[in-house]
């Protein structure tokens, strides 16, 4: 199985399965002589670490991070980075029932088809369980980007349930399990996935990242665009199917003076009256925040009888059984957080290497 690097100058590639031994990633392209720890990178693997409430699967997994290589005497040394993150909680038997059943919405078709062979144990390769090591390598690209970049995510819906932006208060992404900055909502939200936990189903949600303090001049014309590796990278993130940059799909019904970012000069810094570009023109940087969403579907892992078919060809019905999140897009968020700092990293020292500043 190829593909499973991401980024050019900045690289990560992943490796390892749900039920495996452990999973873990090399981070190849950190510049050296930047301090790094163990204690930087488990914070953020910390947010995303399932069990931590009744809205996410229950499996119970420490997420502790190893670094193996690359760093010495607490500084990067240029090498690659190896991490890796020991599996102690899995439930292998759960699957018994679906490893000749295709799960409707879930890669189990698709990786038979393509490979003739697959791990059914928590959906192998195809599992979120993956996205950990995502996280892991976004604490390493952090350490790269300039002081005051910031990089932030927050839901703003879970199923047809939205947050109302009027509330919107970023210190509130820390104070519930949802990582909504709209107090008013979290009662909703809560309300809303009981039901959907008891009911032995899913829904999906939409997140939102903003990245402030980025430079300008990141990113390359046509090929090279800052927001198609943006767009590439979360895309990439199991069960997301939508991507937006900016306003998105709602610039389609703005008329052209009112999608106009108006530039003028005040006290001998350009300005800009809005941000319906999020912050990227042409495919580069303009120094605005960067804005970008992204749509998870609901989990596909669920208690309710689909209809679908055995490796056999003959129709059956499928239940899964099993720890498995209500909402995927919850634990989403970190993960979105990391893989914008991952392309940022990866831009920022494309532009080192091609322009004289």
């Amino acid at each position: 199985m190829s593909f499973n690097s991401f980024g050019h100058m900045f690289r990560i590639t992943t490796w390892g399965e749900s039920h495996g031994e452990a999973i873990g990633c090399v981070v190849d392209g950190c510049p050296p002589r930047i301090a790094l720890s163990e204690a930087d990178i488990q914070p953020f693997l910390d947010r995303r670490r399932p069990g931590q409430s009744k809205f996410t699967t229950q499996r119970q997994e420490a997420d502790q991070v190893k670094i193996l290589s690359g760093v010495y005497q607490g500084l990067t040394t240029g090498t690659p980075i190896a991490l890796e993150i020991q599996n102690t909680d899995q439930r292998s038997k759960d699957y018994g029932d679906i490893a000749e059943r295709y799960r409707p919405g879930h890669a189990d078709l698709t990786y038979d088809l393509k490979y003739g062979h697959r791990d059914p144990r928590g959906g192998g390769r195809s599992s979120a369980r993956e996205t950990a090591m995502r996280v892991a390598a976004g604490a390493v690209a952090l350490k790269i980007l300039p002081p005051g970049v910031a990089i932030q995510g927050a839901l703003v819906q879970i199923g047809p349930h939205k947050i109302d932006r009027a509330n919107w208060d970023w210190d509130q992404v820390r104070e519930n399990p949802f990582f909504c900055p709209d107090a008013a909502a979290v009662p909703k939200w809560e309300d809303y996935l009981n039901q959907v936990r008891k009911a032995g189903s899913s829904c999906g949600a939409v997140i939102e990242l903003v990245a402030s303090h980025v430079p300008a001049g990141l990113g390359a014309p046509i090929y090279g665009k800052l927001d198609a590796d943006l767009a590439a990278a979360l895309m990439s993130i199991n069960a997301v199917k939508g991507v937006e940059i900016g306003d998105g799909f709602a610039a389609a019904a703005l008329s052209g003076e009112d999608n106009a970012d108006e530039m003028f000069m005040q006290d001998g810094k350009l300005q800009f009256s809005a941000n319906h570009a999020g912050g990227i023109l042409g495919g580069i940087s303009s120094g605005q925040p960067v804005v970008a969403r992204f749509a998870v579907k609901p989990t596909s892992s669920i208690l309710t009888p689909r209809r679908s078919v055995d490796r056999k060809g003959d129709n059956v019905e499928v239940v899964t059984k099993g720890r498995h999140d209500p909402c995927v897009g919850i634990r989403a968020v970190p993960v979105g957080e990391a893989m914008m700092a991952c392309v940022l990293a990866d831009h920022l020292l494309r532009d080192r290497a091609q322009v004289v500043r």
